[in-house]
């Protein structure tokens, strides 16, 4: 596994075509597949075991309660996994 931090995701963001509307304040590329935003890990593994026909998932925003943004006294909010295409098509992975 190889990390990377880097200034500028505006180029991994462009490369794996991650629509505006998806994007987050976190990229990862996890074996070819981009993670954009707070996914939690059962998700990418799902991902990776499904393989879909997809360039990435993502969860858009901060959503209380997704992976990071736990805070005591904070009800979680459900949201959605999203996936993404390289023709900017969407589609809901999961809703949590």
């Amino acid at each position: 596994m190889k990390t990377e931090d880097l200034d500028d995701l505006g180029p991994v963001k462009a490369r794996h075509r991650v629509p505006r509307a998806l994007e987050a304040c976190h990229t990862a590329v996890v074996d070819g597949y981009a993670v954009e935003g707070h996914v939690p890990a059962e998700t990418i593994r799902r991902l990776l075991r499904e393989r879909p026909a997809v360039s990435g998932i993502a969860v858009p925003g901060m959503p209380p309660g997704s992976p990071g943004m736990e805070s005591p006294g904070q009800a979680p909010q459900r949201y959605q996994v999203l996936t993404f295409d390289r023709n900017g098509r969407t589609g809901v992975f999961e809703s949590r």
